[in-house]
């Protein structure tokens, strides 16, 4: 087996990340099958992660061959409560992943939701993808809807915008703010861009407040929208590419996704393109001046031929002193005949 190691040759890539890529497992759970002698190349079992393989034909796991990648693919789910987001679970409770339709390959889910919670969660076929669209490097925000009980302070809500620390464990910045409150109950939303182990329950708890009801309404560009409980849909290729950034047909395309989808995660508007200005829309442009221009010149003419008001006279009105200085006439007597 003439296989080089990953300080040695930058083509290929590791015997992990093929299988992950394959939709098999996760890399991290790859790498742990290797250690566990489940995986050979060449039919030879190797004990490292750190081989690179160019074609993962010639890879085999638990006797059966790798193959060629298929074609990448994510699915949006509406997580119900009371399902655990593994593969397999200790406890025989239900998983989310026994749920999914029967002609969808394996999936393998980016993130998780705790065992009461609900909403959305993406399934992809490419561990590698997965892994990348968890990481914070994206700069996605995880926005939810919570329905809690006890009396919300809002000072205390805007304090979560700074970070928090809680039994020592410390939280980045959360946007909260009130929604609604209806008697003891109240409806609060959420922004994270961690997204740590059950981080909104003990932060609402840090501040003494219990969740009754956590539903996850987006993930990045990706949101929740009218998918009904249980329901899974698939998000679109051009939707992948636009929100990703990447072209999923090149070998090794979603390792460079948390350098491309740094930021907010939302695509960027196009600017509209310029409409073409032909020969009647100038010839209208210009007669439209024309007109504004005789307009003017007529409004000019009409303000100047217009005479001007004359000043009105004031009436001379008497005084009361006036009217008494006036002397008054004397009656004149009628001689006797």
């Amino acid at each position: 087996m003439n296989d080089k190691t990953a300080s040695d040759s930058n083509a290929g890539e590791r015997v992990a990340k093929h299988m992950a890529r394959a939709g098999l497992c996760s890399r991290r759970d790859g790498e742990r099958w290797i250690a566990e002698g489940r995986v050979k190349v060449d039919g030879k079992t190797i004990d490292t992660p750190a081989i690179i393989v160019d074609d993962p034909a010639r890879i085999s796991v638990d006797g059966n061959q790798l193959g060629k990648k298929s074609e990448t693919q994510v699915w949006r789910y509406h997580k119900p409560p009371g399902l655990v987001t593994t593969h397999k679970d200790d406890l025989g409770r239900a998983t989310v992943f026994q749920k999914m339709p029967q002609h969808l390959p394996r999936v393998i889910s980016v993130g998780r939701l705790d065992l009461n919670t609900e909403g959305l969660l993406l399934m992809t076929n490419d561990g590698e993808l997965a892994r990348r669209l968890e990481l914070p490097a994206t700069g996605w925000k995880r926005k939810y809807r919570v329905r809690i009980f006890g009396y919300v302070d809002d000072e205390k809500l805007k304090t979560l915008a700074k970070g928090i620390t809680v039994d020592g464990i410390h939280y980045g910045a959360i946007e909260a703010s009130l929604e609604k409150r209806t008697g003891s109950n109240a409806w609060l939303s959420m922004t994270l861009s961690e997204g740590k182990n059950r981080e909104i329950r003990k932060v609402l708890e840090h501040l003494g407040l219990k969740v009754s009801r956590l539903i996850r309404t987006e993930y990045g560009p990706f949101k929740l929208g009218n998918l009904t409980r249980g329901a899974v849909m698939e998000v679109s290729r051009k939707m992948l590419i636009d929100q990703l950034g990447v072209n999923f047909d090149e070998p090794g395309a979603t390792a460079g996704v948390a350098k491309k989808t740094r930021g907010t995660g939302w695509a960027k508007a196009k600017p509209k393109p310029k409409a073409k200005t032909t020969l009647r829309d100038k010839a209208r442009a210009r007669a439209k001046e024309k007109l504004d221009e005789k307009l003017k010149e007529k409004r000019k003419a009409k303000f100047k031929s217009k005479p001007k008001p004359k000043p009105k006279t004031e009436a001379k009105t008497e005084t009361k002193a006036e009217t008494k200085a006036k002397p008054t006439p004397k009656p004149r007597l009628k001689k006797k005949s």
